[in-house]
């Protein structure tokens, strides 16, 4: 079992946290991060149980996603927020050495 990260909390991000929360025996931790962290807040209450930890994160702040990633230590980064911020994305997951 894996600890998945989630960046993004629209509409994709609602969709992948929902799927990922189904799959008990693939991922044993789930942390979705969103810039607002309310978003991210009502997902998890929406799927219910402690499933889902939530955490804030702006996407375009390299040091803050690899600070996130680092302490999370993630398997997975599922990347789902806006596509101007991949490469930011990118950049802390090659900082980090996280997939």
């Amino acid at each position: 079992m894996g600890k998945l990260l989630i960046v993004g909390a629209g509409g994709v991000g609602t969709v992948v946290a929902h799927k990922s929360a189904a799959l008990k025996d693939v991922f044993s931790e789930i942390l979705l991060a969103s810039r607002t962290k309310s978003k991210c807040d009502a997902i998890a209450e929406k799927i219910g149980g402690d499933r889902i930890k939530t955490a804030q994160v702006d996407a375009d702040d390299v040091r803050q996603l690899a600070k996130l990633i680092k302490s999370f230590k993630p398997d997975i980064v599922v990347n789902v927020a806006l596509p101007y911020q991949d490469l930011h994305i990118m950049d802390a997951c090659l900082e980090t050495g996280t997939s």
